[in-house]
């Protein structure tokens, strides 16, 4: 993302080497109300600045994380876990105060569970060409149309780890209409719904990958 598109065009990036060089999916933008902010890949270093992040979640946003801690021994895991498993973790960091305000996460693994739920929908998942998401803002960073902002990215990002569509990362609540409506708008449709374990309904969407156009 800061390097020449035509030179990297048909090359697909591995989790390892996206690791060694952090600066291939790295990029500035800037928010609607001018903020200027970096995505890019989480480093070893991130973890007293993903602690804080995570420390900072509302109650009501954790409802809708997958996390299993919000200190900085899960900020270190996080952290310590970079290249060695299935997933991809971005964060999105203000530049002004250096705070990370937003939290990517592509993972290249399919669950069992998701793989039967979308079969039963009448989708075929498969580990070459879906992979899951999720996004996590931070609380004062919602309602700024940084979601819109980055979703061109993590689109980009998903095509050039190989893959042609996206699920959501244990679906999306449905009593969660701010979520569902970002995702509906940005082209996600809705594929099914199943019960999670406190008996709340969740929804599965799924985003297909408008292939890349032939160069002339």
């Amino acid at each position: 993302m800061t390097r020449d598109a035509g030179s990297e065009a048909a090359e697909v990036l591995t989790l390892t080497g996206i690791a060694a060089d952090p600066l291939c999916l790295t990029c500035r933008l800037r928010a609607r109300d001018g903020a200027e902010l970096v995505l890019r890949p989480l480093v070893h270093a991130d973890a007293a600045g993903l602690a804080g992040f995570l420390a900072a979640m509302s109650a009501a946003s954790r409802r809708f994380s997958t996390f299993d801690g919000y200190g900085l021994a899960t900020a270190r895991e996080v952290c310590d876990a970079i290249a060695r498993y299935d997933k991809l973790r971005l964060v999105l960091e203000d530049v002004a105060s250096g705070r990370i305000v937003g939290l990517l996460e592509h993972s290249l693994d399919l669950t069992p569970t998701d793989v039967a739920r979308y079969r039963d929908a009448g989708v075929r998942l498969t580990a070459t060409t879906d992979c899951r998401f999720g996004i996590t803002p931070a609380d004062d960073h919602q309602d700024r149309g940084l979601g819109t902002l980055v979703l061109p990215l993590v689109e980009e990002v998903a095509r050039r780890l190989g893959r042609t569509r996206i699920i959501l990362w244990g679906g999306v609540r449905a009593d969660n209409p701010r979520a569902v409506r970002y995702y509906e708008k940005n082209g996600f449709r809705t594929v099914g719904a199943f019960e999670e374990a406190d008996g709340s309904l969740s929804l599965d969407m799924m985003l297909t990958l408008d292939p890349v156009p032939d160069r002339p």
